[in-house]
């Protein structure tokens, strides 16, 4: 830009040398006229030169009213390119359809073919003994307490609901029933188990006929009498019951218990009672000290594990998220239609997200401006546009010396007339 602004100085020395050497000759008609195109270009130069000054400072450093526009308004200037930029050019439908031009599977795609499963496996081992070294027991002991902070502030209840919901739409609810019931069955082929359910169905057993009127207790009698009631019975029924709904998938027990979960999954979101004494359990459950106290143990027990484990030459946490993330990274390269899905859930969410927070885009290119403050405005401005504001002092000098020819021939014309 030096370089501009000596041509432009140049430019205006050299009308005011023109001028100069055309003085003597000015009562001839070409000098009038050289002096006239000198002249005219000295004052079109000066005055561009005044403009273009005004714009950044006071020229000559005199508080002449009306310039040094930029530093002067330089707050506003900054509100309306934010608005302007905000409102008229990032619009959202022109956001909205730039993101919906980018094909997110490809750079999906594009990404997880440059990496490999030794850079995975080396990010991973770094990424956790970075979080590792973070985690101090101070550390720990603040995140079980903020952890139940939040688990005491959110509703359990929805939660258990779309829990359910997620459990019953993968069929997860049938598989914990079939190895719940088959572990059952398993353990009372244990004579130690058998003996407990035994010693438990006879306090129910007294504790029924406690209950129970003289009759009643008459007859219960009488069936342990004859071997009707038997507790070795009782549990071989129970038995046989299990590894007959364990055999069989229709059996009403299993139609049952699928009801029972739906049921449970509605309730939670619609009973108001059963909401109610779902959180008041979930609050005693969090005030007890027991389970304080087995909340600190989990972490610092946590966090003695991974360090343990980060120390060993092969890490099996790190192995164990690397080898996830190999998946992940080998579905992306295989699989079209999952690069497909991910990418329009990325551009859906990155538009909710423009749109949602765009009237901030006028806000924020204002602060950016606003922080350069009045100084830095004038250096952006001078920097980017310098040189052809410095092109407008030489196009002053010569239109100011083509129009003062121009008007000095019309003279010399009149005159000849």
């Amino acid at each position: 830009m030096r370089r501009q602004r000596r041509l432009a100085l140049g430019v205006l020395l050299a009308a005011a040398g023109l001028a100069v050497v055309a003085f003597p000759f000015r009562s001839t008609w070409w000098g009038g006229w050289i002096l006239a195109v000198a002249e005219a270009g000295v004052v079109g130069g000066l005055a561009d030169w005044f403009a273009v000054t005004a714009i950044f400072r006071h020229p000559l450093g005199l508080p002449i009213p009306h310039t040094a526009l930029i530093p002067a308004n330089w707050e506003g200037l900054a509100e309306r390119v934010g608005a302007m930029v905000g409102g008229r050019v990032l619009t959202p439908e022109y956001l909205a359809q730039e993101i919906g031009r980018i094909d997110a599977g490809d750079l999906l795609a594009r990404g997880a073919e440059r990496l490999s499963q030794a850079d995975l496996e080396t990010a991973t081992h770094a990424m956790a003994g970075w979080v590792a070294e973070q985690l101090t027991p101070t550390t720990a002991s603040e995140l079980v307490a903020r952890l139940r902070a939040l688990l005491a502030a959110q509703p359990v209840a929805p939660t258990l609901a779309a829990a359910l919901r997620i459990v019953r739409d993968n069929g997860w609810d049938r598989r914990v029933l079939q190895a719940l019931v088959l572990g059952l069955a398993d353990a009372l082929e244990r004579p130690d188990v058998r003996a407990t359910v035994s010693e438990v169905i006879d306090e129910l057993l007294v504790r029924y006929r406690a209950q129970m009127g003289v009759y009643p207790r008459l007859w219960i009698g009488l069936a342990e009498l004859l071997g009707v009631l038997d507790r070795e019975r009782i549990v071989g029924a129970l038995h046989s019951g299990l590894r007959e709904v364990a055999k069989n998938p229709d059996h009403p027990l299993r139609e049952r218990a699928g009801e029972i979960v739906a049921e449970l999954e509605t309730r939670l979101t619609t009973d108001a009672r059963l909401v109610a004494r779902v959180e008041a359990a979930k609050n005693e459950l969090l005030a007890t000290p027991a389970v304080a106290a087995l909340l600190d143990d989990l972490a610092v027990s946590l966090r003695r594990t991974l360090l343990a484990d980060l120390a060993a030459p092969r890490s099996e946490t790190a192995a164990w998220i690397a080898e996830r993330l190999e998946r992940a990274r080998q579905a992306l390269l295989t699989d079209a239609a999952l690069r497909t899905d991910i990418g329009d859930w990325l551009k859906a969410r990155v538009s909710e997200l423009v749109l949602r927070h765009h009237g901030r885009i006028a806000e924020f290119i204002a602060n950016g401006v606003r922080a350069l403050g009045p100084a830095g405005v004038v250096r952006l401005i001078d920097e980017h546009a310098g040189d052809d504001l410095q092109y407008i002092r030489v196009n002053g000098t010569v239109v100011g010396g083509l129009a003062g020819g121009a008007i000095y021939g019309v003279h010399l014309l009149v005159h000849l007339l």
